[in-house]
């Protein structure tokens, strides 16, 4: 029988993920360790959507995460990022803990309702009973945890700038500054959840005809001074003050603009598949 309460951090091969991440600092569970893992998992790792418009499933098996995303210099969406850097923090020893959240980012005011769908990580330290989230597998930050306080109001990490509000019924929400002004991209509960939680939603996610993620390429690369999205055959890139840059490509652009802007490499034969752009054909 398959134990899903933990993160099978003893399985992870450390040194592979590190050195895919440049990350060569301590090996101790403190605060500061976490933030420069955060932010070295972040601006590495970037978020990609790939598998399912090639065709494919998005499978959550330790093995294949690493396979992926260490061995093969690719990318994952939340499900994908958070399972690999839950691996890492308990093989460091961090207290980690699965959540989930409600993504509001994008929704104009019409009442729609998505599911909670996104993963990320509630995390604590053997130095204080502070806890922090870490979410890694957004794909536009933050480059580092955030404290879970309700006085935290609004804070900056790096230049790109945040607001934590607490509601009713333990419910927070995270904003976030960006071309549009504060938007509030996400809300969620301390409720813990496990690794087969994050299977159930990951059906949904890579399968449902409601989910954004099967209708067309989406791949975001986070970084301290530019958010790069490819949406579709749009690629914009967004600054910490709120300006933002945006072009259309060209079906032929989109594995060079993958390798140069997202650092991610396709094999020739899905190379050549994207650029058939059969997401726009089904």
């Amino acid at each position: 029988m398959t134990d899903d309460h933990g993160w099978l951090g003893a399985e992870l091969d450390l040194e592979a993920y590190l050195a895919r991440i440049g990350y060569d600092g301590p090996r101790t569970a403190s605060v500061d360790t976490l933030r420069a893992l955060v932010h070295a998992h972040t601006t590495t790792i970037p978020f990609e959507n790939l598998e399912i418009v090639l065709g494919r499933g998005i499978p959550l098996d330790l093995n294949t995460l690493q396979d992926k995303m260490i061995r093969h210099r690719r990318g994952g969406y939340c499900y994908e990022n958070v399972g690999l850097f839950a691996a890492a923090l308990e093989r460091f020893g961090f207290g980690v803990t699965g959540l989930s959240a409600r993504v509001t980012y994008g929704i104009v005011d019409t009442g729609a309702l998505r599911p909670a769908t996104h993963a990320l990580l509630r995390v604590t330290t053997p130095e204080d009973d502070r806890v922090w989230i870490c979410d890694v597998g957004f794909g536009f930050g933050p480059l580092e945890p955030f404290e879970l306080v309700d006085s935290a109001g609004e804070f900056a990490l790096g230049d790109w700038r945040y607001r934590l509000e607490r509601r009713a019924d333990d419910l927070w929400v995270l904003f976030q500054f960006g071309r549009d002004g504060w938007i509030d991209r996400h809300t969620f509960t301390e409720n813990p959840q496990f690794r087969i939680d994050y299977a159930v939603g990951n059906h949904f996610v890579s399968t449902s005809p409601r989910s954004p993620f099967v209708t067309r390429p989406f791949v975001q690369r986070f970084l301290p001074d530019a958010h790069h999205v490819l949406d579709d055959l749009t690629l914009t890139t967004e600054y910490p003050d709120g300006t933002s840059t945006s072009r259309e490509l060209e079906p032929t652009e989109l594995t060079k603009i993958l390798i140069e802007v997202f650092d991610i490499e396709l094999d020739d034969t899905d190379a050549a598949t994207l650029t058939t752009t059969p997401w726009r054909t089904r």
